[in-house]
């Protein structure tokens, strides 16, 4: 695969300027203003759950959201931190640290970066869906799994295990210590974030669940001396609202080999992620992304927010979603949600530092079970058997390995099946007396061909690649004829053929060459053809012998096969 000359760069931002109006900014403003409250609590929420500070996950909404915005290929795609990268990002801490996740971090951004250029926009979007459908689940479960200590007020003196057994085992040991007050205000939090859509929809749940309970736990605390509940600055001290300075990454041979992997599931994670985000933003705008500069744009972001601190961004799908229902047109929406959390950063970190732990803890709990989909996971179960298989597979490793792991092997596994399933449909027929010239086809004019004796014709339907070319050398080598004089192999049905085709093909006819049968093609399509030319196949067979259609082919062969019946006759 070659670079093209020029990358398919086109950010929706500069079109969308062009006609821009006033009404426009209208709309768009009032969405950036809904999305940037939204985005609020969960920036706070996943970097916390991601073992980062609040500040880390408000910087990278607001740099990461904007460079999203200007450079993406969605009119309407709002990026920024999100759940599905908590699991990664707090395996990568655990292991290298924060300097460790700034590199893995700009790597992946040179990935995605890389991936836009080479115009894969379009190819990421055939990642399997149980594949999809499980590693979401499976983070949802995970994300889940590591609320249970905030919610539960659980105190907790030994080292949290990072792997999902372990964990609950530390849980399961330490649960007598369950502190109800904070359970009271987990449980309170979750109750407003599932009653406040059934009230207005227009009031985001986790926002008002934030409001509400941080005012109810300052009052309880200063009015009632009531202690124990631990909030965002009890964990973290005092939240500052200084800029953050550039810093280098630090990126020598070394770190790359060592963290290539994790960039590696970094991007692909975020690439899936958002190109999943903007095709359902299509299904409800009707525009249609422009995939690669989507990937070049969520590429640049990821390189540039480690810069400053930042953990990985991608499109957020509930954001996508909030922005479309509220009336956003255009990317200025994503940028006005960008301003209005930087203002947050710099004028209200003090009432951060008031928010509740366990608040957060349900927020997240509502997260995790809206990422879990477990309609559509019960949904799939009479699929067809492999891809449940793929889907379990991918969530079991995903809950007790990783997500590197879940997507490296669930990708495999898919890739396997399918090439098993393509294998399957390939098939090789064997005709040795009559042929019906228009069989498979939708002619209704059926042209029935007599194959003199000698003349045997194999039929590959189907793609001539190298699960297929295996079961075709099976076919040709047992079967149940006797060795025929001329073997015919039709083509028609064969979209393309790779290297291995090619080379089992090649087999076939120097062998048959070498036992005197004759070697004739048959509907070899154009783009086949130019294969076989390239690969000099042309050599060992002369261009008569390569027909256009069957009727010829086997007159042809039928001619050969009487010719060389006659000389046997006369040399006996």
């Amino acid at each position: 695969m070659k670079l093209l000359s020029k990358p398919d760069f086109h950010p929706a931002i500069i079109s969308a300027l062009k006609n821009y109006s006033a009404e426009k900014f209208r709309s768009d403003c009032v969405a950036g203003i809904v999305v940037g409250i939204v985005a609020l609590p969960l920036a706070i929420a996943f970097a916390i759950a991601s073992g980062v500070s609040p500040t880390v996950g408000l910087i990278t909404a607001v740099i990461g959201g904007f460079i999203v915005s200007a450079c993406g290929g969605n009119s309407v795609q709002i990026g920024g931190p999100t759940g599905a990268f908590i699991v990664i990002i707090y395996n990568i801490i655990q292991l290298y640290g924060l300097s460790g996740l700034a590199i893995a971090t700009f790597m992946a951004g040179c990935i995605l970066l890389l991936m836009g250029f080479f115009r894969l926009g379009t190819v990421i979007k055939f990642i399997p869906y149980p594949i999809v459908v499980g590693f979401t689940a499976g983070i949802a479960l995970t994300i889940f799994s590591t609320q249970m200590p905030d919610f539960f007020g659980l105190n907790i003196s030994e080292k949290i295990p990072g792997d999902f057994i372990g964990k609950w085992g530390v849980y399961i040991r330490n649960f007598s210590s369950i502190n109800l007050t904070t359970l009271g205000v987990g449980l309170v939090s979750l109750l407003i974030i599932i009653l406040t859509p059934k009230i207005s929809r227009r009031l985001p749940g986790a926002l008002t669940a934030i409001v509400v309970v941080t005012l109810g736990v300052w009052l309880l605390r200063e009015f009632c001396g009531i202690e124990g509940i631990t909030t965002i600055g009890d964990r973290f001290g005092n939240l500052d609202n200084h800029l953050p300075h550039a810093n280098s990454i630090g990126l020598n041979m070394e770190s790359i080999n060592l963290l290539l992997p994790s960039a590696f599931t970094i991007a692909m994670l975020g690439a899936i992620e958002s190109l999943l985000s903007a095709t359902v933003a299509d299904g409800r705008t009707g525009d249609r992304t422009n995939s690669n500069t989507e990937l070049i744009g969520q590429g640049i972001a990821n390189m540039v927010v480690p810069i400053f601190g930042g953990i990985p961004v991608t499109g957020a799908i509930a954001r996508t979603m909030t922005n479309i229902t509220n009336g956003g047109k255009t990317p200025i929406a994503g940028v006005i949600h960008s301003v209005v959390l930087l203002l947050v950063f710099l004028f209200a970190m003090p009432l951060i530092n008031l928010v509740p732990m366990a608040c957060l803890a349900a927020v997240l709990i509502m997260v995790s079970y809206n990422m879990s989909g477990w309609r559509t996971v019960a949904g799939m179960v009479n699929n067809p058997k492999g891809d449940v298989s793929v889907l379990i597979i991918t969530f079991l490793l995903t809950v007790i390995f990783d997500l590197t792991i879940a997507i490296e092997i669930g990708l495999l596994l898919a890739v396997v099946l399918f090439l098993r399933r393509v294998t399957e449909n390939t098939a090789v027929r064997v005709y040795g007396e009559q042929l019906d010239a228009a069989a498979g086809s939708d002619m209704t004019q059926h042209e029935v061909l007599d194959l003199h004796p000698g003349v045997a014709v194999y039929e590959i339907d189907g793609p001539f690649f190298f699960g297929a070319a295996t079961k075709f050398d099976d076919v040709v080598r047992h079967s149940l004829q006797d060795k025929p004089l001329v073997r015919i192999i039709r083509m028609r049905k064969v979209p393309f053929i790779d290297s291995t085709g090619i080379h089992n093909l090649e087999l076939l006819i120097e062998s048959s060459h070498r036992e005197g049968i004759v070697i004739v093609l048959s509907g070899v399509r154009e783009n086949v053809r130019h294969d076989l030319h390239n690969a000099h196949i042309d050599r060992l067979i002369p261009s008569e012998l390569i027909c256009d259609h069957i009727s010829k082919a086997v007159v042809i062969a039928n001619h050969i096969a009487d010719e060389k019946s006659l000389e046997g006759s006369k040399a006996q």
